[in-house]
């Protein structure tokens, strides 16, 4: 900083000044310094990070830097103190030439948020140049007959420094024939005159050694010389003369090469060849301007040589020398200065720096992305640059500085609608005509994770065979992300919960980047028909999103349980069943019934039954097809064997179908001696149902509770839900189930084929269906034309048509009228409660009326009740008007056999 001069009065005043004059340089956005040229290395220039307000601790946070479009290493800043200081050496003279001004403008960048600080750094000249001559030593020729106060001019010498430094004093040897005269003209610039003050004698002196010292103004002064060497000479005593001694020419820049700048006309009072004039350039003229002026020797016409540019220099000054043919010649001199007038040839420059790429998506609005700057070598109007942008972009200009903006956020960014933005801006100077540069930057979005994956569907359902291999894929799942990058990768993974006694995971399992789901282990339909859960899909952004999609697993049944034989009455050795038959009955008596069940579903659970007789012989009993009842096909015999030996075949309908074989022993005994021979097994056969209905009561209890709790659950959650969400066919009441009773038994019938059921889970279902059948309507009467519902209903007992269906599973094999006899047990899922589906027994005019069909709903997702009838054969013996029916819950735990009670 230039030292403070004055009183201590005018110090104190100076120093109370200055905070008050660095906050107004603060606030005015540039921070003013100054250095004196030279400075040695490490020179304390300002405490700029004070003085810009910021704390030491934040500028390595801050990512504080300080640019320079000029040299970038004079000047930097020390991060531990904030101290701007010198880093190399600076030369004013170097840096700005003989500009009056000279000044290092610095950029000071900060992050976080981003902010830009000019700072301006005036560097003070010093007097480290010193004056010189454009030669050392110089040889000026004098005639003799020069007359006293004749003129000579001289070079003055050349100073780099300005100011101060640049005054140049002028001192001459002492010398009795000459004095140094000097004239300042009204730019401030010297011209020197060698005065001839005292006539000359060739034949006395013939040379004349002078020394011209110039000193400069700074302190200390600084000094060149020049030797002079005067040569006398004799004759030629009159030199040429120029009307003017400076002549001033302006020209445009784009002067076309060889235009005439002036035309000198110099003139010499003598005559002959002495007065005979030749031009030149004084040989202190420099190379530069050599190359760009040129004269004609002999006409004096002054002309540009080559091309001339403001921006590289703005004047030219040519010294011209008139010497004349005279032995010896003489010669006079001018000076022409040149200035050259700006014209609008140069482009705006536009500079894109300090760009904070890629712009975060949800980047808030004002936030800088890059910083601009402009710049133009023309002068004036020519100079003065506006900037804009291209339209249609998020973006906009904010002025910082003279020809300093910053780019800034305008409007909100989404990344996922466009990606990158081309940004365009346009520099416009003010001349006429206008030149404009462009300058483009491409403004890239970095993703920000808002968001979730989502799943095409909201709910899968997949359809799986039992006794899959372990690790089998079932399905795969896939979620897309719109967002980019890590944003945008998806992992998968099961939302765990258990089955049952069991983890989720330890059935199934997600490939984490695929999405496929494999089967852990193989699956069972008896034990698992159903298996419902969620997969999650979680990008991997910052916080992750996610969702989650349900998988509805419905394991299909395949057949792989064979039938299973139920004990029953007198079991013998190898599970054989003994039966005693007195002789005395006749055909068509059950002797026996063999009872099996299956666990499977469907076909898979249909048992029929056949009777293994010897090829050619006719067997003296059968077996009901579907019932399992051995019955004799004729009055017993004398003849016939005591003791006959039947093999039943047990088999499924499954693809293969899977067998048991039943081996029953029959004694044919007389009639006197059956109550004799079966009493004791008559006795532990009743113990055994007197048992078994004692713990039937305990269970229909216990159940009945249950249900009865559940149900009313059901119905005050059901009237909630459909309260709050008053959709119209979503949770509307079913029709009632209209029940009918006929001479074969009751059936219910229901006109609504699907209920729908509402959960607390999701939408309304359907799982639960009600199956009708469908009766033909025959011509018989007008009575069998009516609807068969209310045909039913009136007790009106009829033959339907054998074609009707309960399930698209059970079309084979079922006929006649519909009749409730038998109870076929399937069980639930692990951990869910023992179901029991109801059986469709067909009433046919054949002797094996009464035959079990196979399961009614099986593999539906449902409760049911066993119902148990007594015969229903209408070809026995006895008229039966009523058919005592009786309802019995057969709940069985898991592995346990069905014992059906008779």
């Amino acid at each position: 900083m230039p030292s403070l001069r004055g009183g201590p009065e005018v110090r104190q005043c100076l120093l109370l000044l200055l905070p008050f004059l660095a906050a107004w340089e603060a606030g005015s956005g540039q921070l003013h310094y100054s250095v004196p040229e030279e400075a040695k290395h490490g020179t304390f220039v300002g405490r700029i990070a004070q003085d810009l307000g910021l704390e030491l601790t934040e500028l390595v946070p801050r990512l504080f830097r300080v640019a320079s479009k000029d040299r970038g290493d004079l000047l930097e800043v020390n991060l531990q103190n904030g101290i701007l200081f010198v880093n190399s050496r600076i030369d004013r003279e170097e840096l700005c030439g003989r500009s009056a001004e000279c000044s290092i403008h610095l950029e000071v960048i900060v992050d976080r948020p981003l902010q830009v600080f000019h700072v301006e750094v005036e560097v003070r000249d010093i007097n480290d140049n010193p004056p010189r001559f454009p030669m050392t030593e110089k040889t000026i020729q004098f005639h003799e007959s020069r007359l006293l106060d004749s003129r000579f001019p001289l070079e003055g010498a050349s100073d780099a420094d300005i100011g101060v430094n640049a005054l140049l004093s002028y001192k001459l040897s002492p010398s009795e024939f000459f004095f140094l005269d000097v004239q300042t003209s009204d730019e401030l610039s010297q011209s020197l005159f060698l005065v001839l003050g005292k006539s000359l004698d060739r034949e006395e002196d013939a040379e004349v050694k002078l020394l011209l010292v110039a000193t400069d103004g700074g302190k200390p002064e600084l000094t060149g010389t020049v030797q002079i060497l005067i040569k006398v000479l004799d004759v030629n005593d009159n030199e040429p003369t120029f009307p003017q001694s400076v002549y001033k020419v302006q020209l445009l820049e784009n002067t076309a090469n060889g235009t005439l700048v002036m035309k000198l006309n110099a003139s010499d009072a003598d005559e002959g060849s002495n007065s005979e004039i030749v031009y030149s350039l004084g040989s202190d003229v420099s190379s530069t301007t050599r190359t760009k002026f040129q004269i004609d020797p002999n006409s004096g016409e002054v002309r540009t040589k080559g091309e001339l540019d403001y921006e590289e220099r703005t004047s030219y000054e040519i010294q011209v020398i008139a010497s004349d043919k005279g032995t010896p010649a003489m010669s006079g001199h001018c000076k022409i200065s040149v200035k050259l007038v700006d014209i609008n040839d140069n482009t705006p420059e536009v500079s894109i720096t300090s760009l904070s790429l890629p712009v975060q998506e949800n980047a808030p609005l004002g936030a800088v992305i890059a910083l601009i700057s402009v710049s133009d070598r023309d002068s004036g109007v020519n100079g003065q640059v506006t900037c804009s942008l291209s339209p249609h972009i998020p973006f906009k200009l904010v002025s910082t500085f003279k020809n300093y903006y910053s780019l800034v956020l305008d409007s909100a960014l989404d990344r996922e609608a466009t990606a990158d933005y081309k940004v365009m801006v346009t520099a416009r100077d003010g001349g006429s005509p206008s030149l404009r540069a462009t300058a483009s930057v491409s403004v890239e979005m970095a993703d920000v994770n808002d968001n979730a994956p989502v799943f095409a569907q909201p709910e899968y359902t997949v359809f799986v065979k039992e006794n899959n291999p372990p690790g089998a894929h079932i399905f795969t799942v896939s979620a897309m992300d719109a967002d980019a990058q890590e944003n945008a990768l998806v992992s998968y993974s099961l939302v765990e919960r258990r089955v049952g006694e069991r983890l989720l995971s330890s059935y199934v399992s997600v490939h984490a980047e695929s999405g496929k789901v494999f089967a852990l282990q193989p699956l069972d339909h008896e034990e698992l028909e159903l298996l419902q859960f969620q997969v999650s899909a979680r990008d991997a952004g910052v916080p992750a999103l996610g969702s989650n999609v349900t998988l509805q697993v419905f394991v299909l049944d395949e057949n792989d349980n064979a039938p299973l034989l139920l004990p029953h009455g007198a079991v013998g050795v190898g599970g054989s069943v003994s039966e005693l038959v007195p002789r005395s009955v006749g055909s068509g008596h059950v002797v026996t019934k063999v009872r099996a069940v299956d666990a499977d579903s469907g076909y898979n659970a249909w048992l029929s039954y056949e009777l293994q007789s010897t090829v050619g012989t006719r067997s003296l009993f059968r077996v009901g097809l579907y019932t399992g009842e051995v019955s004799t096909t004729r009055a017993l015999d004398e003849v016939d064997a005591p003791r006959q030996r039947l093999l039943v075949l047990v088999k499924d309908h499954g693809e293969p179908s899977l067998t048991a074989t039943a081996t029953v022993l029959v004694s044919l005994v007389e009639n006197s001696q059956a109550p004799k021979t079966s009493s004791r097994a008559l006795i532990d056969a009743a113990g055994q149902e007197a048992s078994l209905v004692t713990v039937n009561v305990y269970l229909i209890i216990a159940i009945c509770a249950v249900s009865s709790l559940l149900v009313l659950t059901l119905l005050l959650y059901t009237a909630l839900r459909c309260s709050a969400m008053p959709t119209d066919g979503a949770c509307a009441p079913g029709k009632p189930m209209l029940v009918c009773s006929s001479a074969v038994g009751s059936w219910s019938y229901s006109q609504q084929r699907r209920q729908r059921v509402c959960s607390g889970e999701g939408p309304p279902k359907t799982d639960l269906m009600a199956f009708s059948p469908s009766l033909s309507q025959g011509p018989e009467s007008a009575e069998e034309r009516q609807p068969p519902l209310e045909a039913e209903c009136l007790g009106k007992p009829r033959q339907p048509n054998p074609d009707w269906r309960y399930s698209a599973s059970l079309r084979a094999g079922m006929h006649s009228s519909v009749h409730l006899e038998e109870a076929g047990i399937l069980r639930a899922g692990p951990g869910g409660p023992d179901q029991q589906w109801p059986t469709v027994s067909s009433a046919t005019p054949e002797p094996e009326a009464g035959e079990v069909s196979p399961p009614v709903g099986a593999g539906v997702n449902s409760n049911s009740w066993t119902f148990k009838y007594g015969p229903g054969n209408p070809k026995q013996s006895g008229p039966e008007p009523k058919k005592q029916t009786q309802v019995s819950f057969l709940p069985r735990r898991k592995g346990e056999a069905s014992q059906p009670r008779q």
